[in-house]
């Protein structure tokens, strides 16, 4: 009530925190900012988690998904499945939450996520920090990839995909898979992904007033991520890994977020090693501006670019993927800058 409040008093008086936001979209923001900082200031992260799973907004109520847990001989996670959807595609995607939290509003974005794109997901349980700390979500992550082949899902076929931590996931696996000897999958996605467990970027705490999380928090998780290991930052960083002959890497970030910067020179270090990559920056947006879904513009043209990537990553024929490219998207009208 007190954040709604003050969000109404300022724009009362012409003082959005943003101009180009909505009411609702500022409310969210600083809501959850709040909360994330309540959790984490809690004495234990199990009290942490209880809190912060105690209360989310849900955008569409019933996605058309079925949720299924994994059976017997499959790694710890859930299949999200759309009804009636016709896909031949499977997405193995990482859920964000800094690597500590797996929250009912994560399970919801993944739902309506598997819904938006008509694409059975896979989302594994990894383990978490500060409990579990590196390398058990790479380790997890390998065997939910290596599940997924052996279940007869083509290369071609697979997408990898991630958000915040899970986007961390994410690049780490493609990052690690030829030296396992694995094949590369489709495309993999990162949606606002974390790709410095150290410090990069002004935008690490010169966007805190903005987005939902803070730069201090980044460093905790990973404190966490390291855990008691001997591995520095670098190692266990995205942008210190070598990505040349992965598969192509499409990235999306709000350019009011925490991690834009990194994420920039995340784009720009896989293009000076000739690996394929997208970028595509919501100027005024903010980190996993994408669960808003159709109730959001940019959100859903986010989404829309999402499937349009997909698309052209598995197609047969056609259209190369548009690699080598990124755009900051608010600096002109909305549209799909895929379809340019």
């Amino acid at each position: 009530m007190a954040t709604t409040v003050g969000v109404l008093a300022r724009r009362a008086v012409g003082r959005p925190l943003v101009p180009q936001w909505s009411v609702p979209f500022e409310i969210g923001t600083l809501f959850y900012r709040r909360q994330f900082n309540h959790a984490l200031a809690l004495p234990d992260i199990a009290e942490s988690r209880a809190y912060f799973d105690s209360l989310y907004t849900v955008i569409e109520a019933n996605p058309q998904v079925e949720v299924r847990p994994s059976g017997s001989g499959e790694p710890r996670g859930d299949w999200f499945i759309p009804r009636q959807h016709t896909s031949p595609l499977t997405l193995l995607y990482f859920h964000g939450g800094g690597y500590a939290f797996y929250g009912a509003v994560s399970r919801h974005f993944i739902a309506m996520l598997a819904e938006w794109l008509r694409v059975p997901i896979f989302a594994p349980d990894y383990r978490l920090t500060p409990e579990h700390p590196h390398p058990a979500q790479i380790d997890d992550g390998l065997a939910a990839y290596r599940f997924l082949l052996g279940t007869g899902v083509a290369p071609s076929r697979l997408i990898v995909g991630g958000d915040s931590a899970g986007g961390h996931l994410a690049l780490m696996l493609l990052a690690r898979l030829t030296s396992f000897d694995l094949p590369q999958p489709a495309l993999t996605v990162g949606l606002s992904p974390w790709t410095d467990i150290g410090r990069r970027g002004a935008s690490q705490f010169g966007n805190d007033r903005y987005d939902m999380v803070q730069g201090c928090q980044t460093l905790r998780y990973g404190q966490w991520f390291k855990g008691g290991t001997a591995c520095s930052d670098a190692e266990l960083s995205p942008i210190h890994q070598d990505f040349r002959g992965a598969a192509p890497v499409y990235l999306q970030a709000g350019g009011k977020a925490i991690l834009v910067d990194m994420i920039r020179d995340f784009a720009r270090t896989l293009q000076s090693q000739g690996a394929p990559v997208r970028l595509d920056v919501w100027d005024h947006m903010t980190h996993e501006f994408h669960a808003y879904g159709d109730t959001l513009p940019q959100s859903a043209q986010a989404i829309a670019c999402l499937r349009a990537a997909i698309a052209l990553a598995t197609a047969a024929d056609g259209p190369a993927f548009p690699a080598n490219t990124w755009t900051e998207v608010d600096s002109r009208a909305l549209r799909d800058p895929h379809a340019a």
